[in-house]
């Protein structure tokens, strides 16, 4: 199915949800003009290519108000950057996916990322150690395994699906090794984590398809916990399991249902971003290939390739918080409960910060950029998805240098929070030369 297909029938259906969005609580789509500033996070055709409609945000509406979601949204760099730092005013604890936000606070036991202090300080001080620098780097071995098993296969084809075939699998792979998830368990997490992820447009959190996903989901990691507690084994499941934290004064381990959280968020924000990072870096190095042949001379620029490629397409490019309390931006008060949306992804193309924006540079040079989040909520596996990137992008050249991209085939993901490739087939056009 193309992409022009693709956009085709989502269009469809995003015209549909529009009609029938009221019986949901969701106000019907507007009537738009061709020229009228709109940015919709669930319409596939806007995140088709949402940059044009991030710049001018940025330089029209640097905040700005979706009524129909009833959101506001911040896309300049600095903009996104001091929102990200003030974690009291723009909370995480009614969650960061903007149609999974609650009336209330999360407490204890909700996944990590939907906390804030002292609950979230205590998990993160915990979590933190399975991800040691020691422990990441002595991970490259069996991920440039992986990676070489998943590409080896494909020498000497005319092409394959660079993000189901390789992209996809990685990462779950590598988390399923660090978690000690049984090999043959791991891609049905994956597909399970996909689904999850994915929102159909007018599609309500609590629909009958996400609930017996999530049901699934928290089934298989509640028996995989309750195994581990029974048989303990050298992994980094166990190691949390047998882990002491500090609450209120005594001393106690994660319960169940902390586990369970911390098992969902790793399996899925790790996995799923991860994946799309590599997507992007299919399509990327085809669309600049001499950025692509000074990598292939130069192994030694892979590592700040990977930040620029972060930079230029984030996959993770839409945050949400909740405001808790009055603040102004540009002339407008936001009142205490509003939803804020921050454009990671358009703040990654400022103009304001990078010069050239739009254009993807290897050599960069370039002091912070804001994909991964920032502050006391920047990414835990940040390390490890820049482990896997590199890897991904050495033995892909290693053994491709040039190919081109079958847009024919290829095929967005669709969610709210989450933007890259689906399926990405490759039409490969010479022999490996290293």
């Amino acid at each position: 199915m193309g992409v022009r297909t693709v956009l085709a029938r989502a269009l469809g259906r995003e015209i549909e949800a529009g009609m029938t969005s009221s019986s949901s609580g969701v106000a019907p789509a507007p009537a738009r003009s061709s020229a009228e500033l709109y940015y919709d996070p669930y319409d596939y055709v806007i995140d088709a290519d949402p940059h044009p409609i991030w710049r001018r945000m940025r330089d029209e509406a640097p905040l700005y108000r979706n009524d129909r979601y009833d959101f506001y949204a911040l896309s300049r760099f600095d903009d996104v950057l001091a929102a990200s730092l003030d974690t009291e005013t723009y909370s995480s604890a009614w969650g960061t996916v903007l149609e999974m936000m609650h009336d209330e606070p999360n407490r204890d036991g909700a996944m990590m990322i939907w906390l804030d202090p002292p609950a979230h300080t205590r998990l993160r001080k915990l979590v933190s150690r399975a991800f040691s620098p020691q422990r990441i780097a002595a991970l490259e071995d069996e991920i440039r395994r992986i990676a070489a098993s998943c590409l080896d296969r494909y020498v000497g084809a005319r092409g394959f699906d660079y993000v189901t075939d390789f992209g996809a699998k990685l990462p779950m792979m590598v988390i399923g090794a660090m978690l000690g998830v049984p090999e043959e368990d791991r891609d049905a997490i994956r597909l399970w984590t996909d689904e999850m992820l994915h929102r159909n447009p007018g599609e309500s959190v609590a629909s009958a398809r996400l609930a017996k996903v999530y049901r699934q989901l928290w089934e298989y990691f509640a028996r995989y916990v309750h195994e581990r507690r029974q048989h303990p084994k050298d992994d980094m499941m166990t190691d949390l399991i047998e882990a002491e934290v500090v609450d209120g004064g005594s001393v106690r381990r994660l319960d169940d249902a902390e586990l369970v959280a911390f098992i969902s968020l790793l399996s899925g924000a790790g996995n799923e971003t991860v994946a799309r990072l590599i997507g992007w870096a299919g399509t990327t190095l085809a669309r600049f290939p001499q950025e692509r042949q000074r990598l292939v001379a130069d192994f030694g620029k892979i590592p700040n390739a990977v930040e620029e490629l972060l930079r230029h397409e984030a996959p993770s490019p839409v945050q949400a918080r909740r405001v808790t309390r009055d603040v102004e931006w540009y002339g407008t008060r936001v009142p205490a409960g509003a939803k804020m949306v921050l454009l990671t992804g358009s703040a990654g193309r400022d103009e304001r910060r990078y010069p050239d924006a739009d254009r993807f540079d290897v050599d960069r040079q370039f002091e912070r950029q804001v994909s991964f989040g920032y502050g006391i909520h920047f990414c835990l596996g940040a390390s490890l998805a820049r482990l896997e990137g590199r890897i991904a992008i050495e033995e892909t050249l290693r053994r491709f240098p040039t190919w081109e991209v079958d847009h024919n085939g290829a095929e967005m993901v669709h969610t709210s929070t989450v933007r890259g490739w689906a399926r990405l087939p490759i039409l490969l056009s010479a022999r490996p030369v290293m």
